[in-house]
């Protein structure tokens, strides 16, 4: 395996982007979810990616520079949610809250609700705001939001595979993004939940949602927040699990760009067309005992219109400037 390193010119600059050098690893994982597998061997080029999740500060900037009114802030087009009540076809997006005690984690309806009026400057809703919280990571941006800043950036959303390359910082096959214990000498190392989600939350690492880029250590290769915080997007269709791996080393795949957009649908819910692209990385709200996914095999679905309360993004460059 190739090992990338920083360039020296990008070391002193925590808000600048990391230089990865291509290489080889193996993706995925067999001890967790079924989506995780099989692990198989993938070729990346190199690339540029942030060092942390656009922040609502950097998001701050686009939106003035372009007057650019994301999705949760635009109504939405009923004819994309057949069946919708109409308070719901309202500018809005989902918002976590805690619920009073102990429920039936198959139903996110618990926690999960549509508030009016949230979006990346009102993240809980109307009254909040995202005063104080500009080095937190921008959430409530769906994937046509993403791509719009990285656009204005000039930038592109890392593919899964260039992501979760990234994310394993050199240890490749480890369980976590700083290797295979869960919390060294008893230490949160990302911003995850601690306690029986979604009601007993610890706060052991010192937050109850978002916290700002960089509070907790940075992987082998200098990256923040690559595990919990945000979930962050992906440029990949989804896939419901990874290809088999190759039998040859000659024919391991090179820069894949995941499944196909048909295939990419919610079988559950096959009156809703609306296509979903691959989440990486965990949140805040991962949990052992419902989602134990701030890891950097673990991937998660996300339909490409829906914002959420822990989802944000970072971007890659993949030509050296």
């Amino acid at each position: 395996m190739t090992t990338p390193a920083t360039t020296p010119d990008q070391q002193p600059d925590t808000d600048a982007m990391v230089w990865i050098e291509g290489g080889t690893f193996r993706m995925g994982s067999e001890q967790f979810y079924p989506e995780e597998r099989p692990v198989h061997r993938v070729e990346v080029d190199g690339f540029f990616i942030d060092r942390h999740p656009v922040t609502n500060a950097e998001y701050a900037k686009f939106v003035a520079d372009t007057g650019y009114k994301t999705m949760a802030e635009r109504k939405p087009d009923p004819k994309l949610y057949p069946g919708a009540p109409p308070e719901m076809l309202v500018p809005g997006s989902m918002v976590f809250f805690p619920t009073a005690g102990p429920v039936d984690l198959r139903n996110v309806a618990h926690w999960w609700r549509w508030v009016p009026g949230a979006c990346w400057k009102r993240p809980l809703g109307p009254g909040s705001s995202v005063r104080g919280l500009g080095r937190h990571p921008v959430v409530h941006v769906c994937y046509e939001d993403a791509r719009a800043y990285c656009d204005w950036a000039g930038k592109e959303l890392p593919t899964e595979a260039e992501w979760e390359y990234a994310a394993r910082g050199g240890l490749d096959g480890a369980r976590f993004v700083w290797g295979d214990k869960h919390m060294p000498e008893g230490k949160p190392m990302a911003n995850t939940w601690q306690g029986r989600f979604p009601w007993e939350n610890l706060e052991l690492d010192g937050y109850e949602r978002t916290s700002p880029v960089g509070a907790f250590p940075p992987n082998g290769f200098g990256l923040f927040d690559m595990a919990g915080n945000v979930w962050e997007w992906t440029d990949d269709w989804y896939r419901a699990r990874h290809p088999d791996d190759p039998q040859k080393a000659c024919c391991t795949p090179q820069n894949p760009r995941g499944g196909a957009k048909e295939q990419s649908y919610d079988p559950g819910q096959p009156h809703v067309p609306i296509p979903r692209k691959v989440l990486k990385g965990g949140s805040h709200l991962c949990a052992p005992n419902y989602c134990f996914r701030y890891r950097p095999a673990a991937r998660q679905p996300q339909m490409v219109d829906t914002g959420m309360s822990h989802l944000g993004f970072r971007c890659v460059r993949r030509k050296p400037a």
